[in-house]
């Protein structure tokens, strides 16, 4: 495993890039106000934009040692960051990430977050030298599930009761891609 941490990625309509302090104002208004948004995930909605600014804050610094792996989601059309996609969990001895994302409920349903997840698999495979990249969702959240489909994950399983969300404790649907099945795919 390499740690590089998080890269320029650019793909067809995304450029996914470092967050930095500025960002805040679009990472409020454009999804992490949004209960909806917020309602599968672990962090509830943020109540001000200076919870988003200490967010950001903490963040930043941290791309420095390599080690942190969080891109936003830059829509090429407009400048507006949209949303983020992050290494939420790695696992070094075996060479493992756990992915998280979250986008703005605007551009849900469009085929960006996919592109967005098949283009940091790409690099994490290629570039930091993962053997397997795997995400998680609630099983009342199939939206999520078919992200995972759309970017080539394998359905591995579900894990009941294992999960704990804004929602409450909830069954969790887990997902992966491992580097040789991108052999197989081809």
């Amino acid at each position: 495993m390499q740690k590089i941490g998080t890269k320029l990625i650019e793909t067809e309509r995304l450029i996914l890039r470092r967050f930095r302090i500025e960002d805040a104002e679009d990472m409020f208004n454009n999804w992490a106000s949004d209960p909806e948004v917020t309602k599968y995930l672990t962090w509830p909605a943020h109540r001000s934009v200076e919870v988003t600014k200490a967010l950001l804050n903490d963040l930043v610094p941290r791309y420095e040692d390599g080690g942190c792996f969080n891109w936003a989601m830059e829509l090429k059309e407009t400048g507006s960051v949209i949303g983020n996609i992050s290494v939420v969990g790695l696992n070094e001895a075996t060479q493992a990430a756990d992915m998280g994302y979250c986008m703005s409920r605007a551009h849900w349903g469009k085929g960006l977050m996919p592109e967005a997840l098949r283009a940091v698999m790409e690099f994490l495979f290629d570039e930091a030298e993962l053997n397997r990249v795997s995400a998680c969702h609630d099983l009342n959240n199939p939206k999520s599930g078919r992200v995972m489909e759309k970017a080539g994950m394998k359905l591995e399983g579900v894990h009941r009761a294992a999960g704990k969300n804004n929602t409450g404790i909830c069954d969790v649907v887990v997902r992966a891609m491992i580097k040789s099945d991108r052999i197989h795919r081809q």
